[in-house]
């Protein structure tokens, strides 16, 4: 394991049963404490990418965020959000996807990623691939390319990582359970 996995290990909490029974929640509050780590961890989730023009990082709602701006301050790029159905004020363009059980909606802004951006998708967790996935479908429909998906955590036993191989061969997860 590297440094940054230990250290990243070292500070993520797991919370039993929520929000509900059976799930192990993985908080990453704790390394928020700690601004010398989360800039270690920016430099982590962007160094595969350091051969890749990079327009636009893409944060998914709302653990997204807190890397993913941080990402696109570093790399001198926008930033864009992609939310769950009626956060967005401003025109958008949504995708439905599926859950377990049943579909949700979410949506960008439809200026917040233009034709041939090359574009980086960031998610604090991937489990299952699906939000990820519906999020990059939204992106590859505004023309844009899809430079590749980085994610703080990984549950691989949920094979996410297998749904977004369609839209870029970099998936990048630096801690995985």
């Amino acid at each position: 394991m590297s440094s940054i996995q230990s250290r990243i290990n070292d500070h993520i909490r797991t919370i039993p049963d929520f929000p509900k029974p059976g799930i192990q929640f993985k908080d990453i509050t704790p390394i928020l404490y700690h601004p010398e780590l989360c800039s270690d961890i920016v430099d982590a989730l962007i160094e595969p990418f350091s051969n890749h023009p990079i327009d636009v990082v893409v944060g998914i709602e709302s653990r997204g965020f807190i890397f993913g701006m941080m990402m696109a301050q570093r790399l001198d790029c926008s930033f864009a959000l992609v939310r769950k159905k009626g956060k967005l004020p401003y025109k958008t363009i949504e995708r439905e996807y599926d859950l377990e059980y049943g579909t949700a909606i979410i949506e960008m802004h439809e200026d917040a990623v233009h034709s041939n951006n090359n574009v980086l998708i960031h998610d604090d967790l991937l489990a299952t691939g699906g939000t990820a996935g519906a999020a990059a479908a939204l992106i590859s429909d505004l023309g844009a390319n899809i430079v590749g998906f980085n994610f703080l955590i990984e549950l691989e036993f949920l094979a996410g990582a297998k749904k977004l191989e369609p839209y870029t061969g970099e998936v990048i997860s630096l801690v995985k359970y």
